[in-house]
């Protein structure tokens, strides 16, 4: 193993974070840095769509910003009432008109920052709609190999919004998002739905293949 990975990438767990908690830190610190990247502040309305693990982080980091109003979009209603748990302000299904519904909850504005959690090509459209004048778009997940998206370059340069993409984290997040879960101001514990045991890999697997909803699984040895 190369040598800075052990001294840059390792991080000793204080006592009060179990190695469940641990297996969190990787995918807040990615979350993290995305936030960090897209500068979200104090009182911002964020739309977040897409609400499994990550979307769930995003949500749970941005209310610990105090953004609000936080908005999250997804298909599955089981996936929704999580994020209502978590502390959404308000869920929309991403089936209905989003435009429509996100300025009705939100003071007929649309979103300072619109976060893309899920691969599908039409959430990525559907963000390029949502996203306020001097907004932000942070594009969190990818689209499949090849898939191309309009921009309106012309209406975006106009009204001056920002297109950014966050993929991985760096040393500083990952201490970050340590601190976050040390503190307890992001409660990862909460997300861990299912633990099993090692022969039972493949449940666990299947499980997160069918994403019916939103889960966290922990493989104990």
């Amino acid at each position: 193993m190369p040598k800075i990975n052990v001294e840059r990438g390792v991080l000793v767990l204080p006592e009060n974070i179990s190695y469940e908690e641990g297996t969190l830190i990787e995918p807040l610190a990615c979350v993290a840095r995305g936030q960090r990247l897209a500068q979200l502040k104090k009182g911002q309305s964020v739309l977040i769509l897409g609400v499994g693990l990550s979307g769930l982080l995003h949500l749970l980091l941005a209310r610990a910003v105090a953004a609000k109003p936080i908005i999250v979009t997804d298909i599955n209603e089981n996936r929704l009432k999580s994020a209502k748990e978590f502390g959404a302000d308000f869920v929309i299904n991403a089936r209905e008109d989003v435009v429509s519904s996100l300025r009705k909850v939100n003071d007929n504005r649309l979103a300072d920052l619109v976060i893309v959690c899920t691969g599908a090509k039409s959430a990525f459209e559907q963000a390029l709609k949502c996203v306020e004048r001097a907004g932000t778009i942070l594009f969190f997940a990818p689209t499949e190999p090849g898939e191309t998206l309009a921009i309106p370059v012309n209406d975006f340069w106009r009204l001056s919004i920002k297109l950014l993409h966050s993929y991985g984290s760096s040393p500083y997040d990952a201490q970050e998002a340590l601190n976050l879960i040390s503190k307890k101001i992001i409660p990862v514990a909460k997300m861990i739905t299912h633990r099993l045991k090692l022969e039972e890999a493949g449940v666990g697997f299947k499980l997160v293949s069918e994403a019916k909803e939103c889960i966290k699984v922990v493989i104990n040895p």
